[in-house]
């Protein structure tokens, strides 16, 4: 053992061969010019992006939108003129956001997502999975989790991107900038659905005597 002692302080200090130390100084070129390309472009897409400096501090008012590279890439897929989409929920249908109900005598074919928008589609899943996280925003983080426990974590989370593209949609076509306010009111104004049986517990909850 006190033989090793030699070979152990070496590992300890981290010595390292001229042959592994040359390979980790090309690695280490390799990822600089990597590092250096990317600042490059970042800044090349910051400067083409110039023209859009209105709408992309509009789209940083949505919840989670902290990177303006998240607004440009919004911008990038739908552009700035939102007359082309008749309403919000055209826009969430191109985006692959709203579900397809293809039913024919009585039989629903498929209710699965679109693969419109493959490109805003994931950006807008991974800011909702953040925004969900956070409770700076309870008009949105109330409404996953009221999804959430009727019908899953992923349709959750699907209907939030959805809100968040219909949010970018209004201000867009209005000028504007998020409104959380807006939202709030919208969630206390929906209507709430139950079946019979549910009325009927409700009510038997309550202390009322049903009659059939």
């Amino acid at each position: 053992m006190i033989d090793k002692i030699p070979e152990l302080e070496l590992a300890v200090d981290g010595f390292i061969t001229p042959e592994q130390a040359e390979k980790l100084k090309i690695i280490k070129q390799h990822f600089d010019a990597i590092g250096s390309c990317k600042e490059n472009l970042e800044t090349l897409i910051l400067s083409l992006s110039q023209t859009y400096t209105k709408e992309l501090n509009l789209i940083l008012t949505v919840p989670s939108f902290k990177n303006p590279f998240s607004a440009i890439a919004i911008i990038s897929e739908i552009g700035v003129d939102m007359s082309v989409f008749p309403t919000s929920k055209h826009l969430c249908s191109w985006a692959g956001l709203t579900p397809q109900n293809n039913e024919s005598a009585g039989k629903k074919k498929s209710v699965r997502i679109s693969r419109a928008g493959v490109y805003i589609k994931p950006l807008l899943v991974q800011l909702a999975n953040a925004v969900v996280k956070s409770k700076n925003h309870p008009e949105i983080r109330n409404r996953y989790l009221s999804i959430k426990k009727r019908r899953g974590h992923k349709k959750a989370i699907i209907a939030i991107a959805r809100m968040l593209l219909t949010a970018i949609f209004h201000i867009l076509k209005n000028g504007i900038p998020y409104n959380a306010d807006f939202y709030k009111k919208y969630e206390a104004s929906q209507i709430r659905e139950i079946t019979v049986e549910q009325a009927v517990d409700l009510a038997k909850r309550q202390g009322f005597v049903v009659i059939t």
